[in-house]
């Protein structure tokens, strides 16, 4: 007799945690951890994934790092200690998350690396626009405008993956120009943490070191874009220098418009965001995501899938408002 109550009492439990798992499946609980939500980037990063994972269902728990690499940690330890089932992940520094990673993979959970590409960690998948092409499309918007001359080279932050392979993608470009004797590179920096305040001293020490003949600055992204437009403003080269900038801020699209940067490159990120809370949530359900390339991180080759950027001037700023990124009174245009 107890033995077939026992076994009753199996099978309701074995039914109820089928049924918990099921019901997990279709309201996947997704962790959000965002390097530094003070970034207008990246606030509208969340917007949109927030909006397209709770349309399908699942239930988002954000975190901002803010800059710093021990509260990135600490928030993605408190992530996995919630039982989220997928951690969705923007990392401040790319190489520091592999013991973080090994803990929500004990703890069965998948992990997705958002825009930039963790570092020598079992990650399941890795999400971005193909940064090599944006630093490509940055390279080739300032050449075309500036052929020859004193090049500088703004990178982004040393700990950011992604500004590694923005100056492969600006090298492939350069380097025929360099090797004609047509472009000569008169320095090049890493941006700590993509700051602004950082790109204003350092172009400002380069005009001064060059005798403010610079002709091209090859910015890796919009607000290291601002600072160094600002420093040729106080010199009075604001507009006469081509700058390139990359995810289209809206005071980096204003000085397209106004033409003191040549150009952005625009990257929607509706697409990114509803492409990787897709992404999460088939990783959630163990079903099998749509991938069209790979990355080695290290460690392992990472399944990724990779979107298209846009190079965006002052000709075809108008796609930003046909896309709904910006509206029209935004633009002032």
């Amino acid at each position: 007799m107890n033995k077939i109550i026992s076994a009753a009492i199996m099978t309701a439990m074995l039914a109820l945690s089928s049924s918990a798992a099921l019901a997990d499946a279709k309201n996947p609980k997704i962790g959000f951890s965002i390097d530094d939500l003070r970034v207008e980037r990246w606030t509208r990063d969340r917007d949109f994934f927030i909006a397209a994972a709770e349309k399908q269902g699942a239930k988002v728990f954000v975190q901002s790092a803010d800059a710093s690499e021990q509260r990135q940690i600490s928030q993605i330890e408190n992530l996995i200690s919630r039982g989220v089932d997928v951690l969705v992940i923007v990392p401040f520094n790319a190489t520091v998350l592999n013991n973080t990673v090994k803990e929500a993979k004990k703890a069965g959970i998948k992990v997705l690396s958002y825009d930039r590409l963790i570092l020598n960690a079992d990650i399941d998948a890795y999400i971005s626009f193909d940064n090599e092409k944006v630093g490509e499309m940055q390279a080739e918007g300032v050449t075309k405008l500036q052929p020859k001359g004193n090049y500088y080279l703004l990178g982004g932050s040393p700990t950011d993956n992604n500004a590694k392979m923005l100056r492969e993608g600006q090298m492939k470009v350069l380097k025929p120009f360099i090797d004609k004797g047509d472009i000569k590179i008169v320095g090049q920096q890493w941006v700590k943490d993509w700051s602004a305040t950082e790109a204003l001293s350092i172009v400002e020490n380069a005009l001064t070191a060059n005798g403010n003949k610079i002709d091209a600055i090859v910015a890796s992204n919009d607000g290291t874009a601002g600072g160094a437009i600002q420093a040729l403003a106080a010199q009075k080269l604001a507009g006469k220098v081509p700058v390139s900038g990359q995810d289209a801020d809206l005071a980096a699209v204003k000085r397209v418009i106004a033409g003191t940067q040549s150009m952005t490159v625009y990257k929607p990120l509706k697409t990114i965001a509803s492409e990787a809370a897709k992404l999460a949530i088939q990783l959630a359900r163990n079903e099998k995501p749509a991938y069209n390339s790979s990355y080695d991180n290290g460690l392992k080759k990472v399944n990724t899938v990779l979107l298209k950027p846009t190079p965006l001037t002052k000709a075809n700023v108008n796609i930003l408002v046909d896309d709904g990124f910006y509206t029209k009174a935004q633009l002032g245009n």
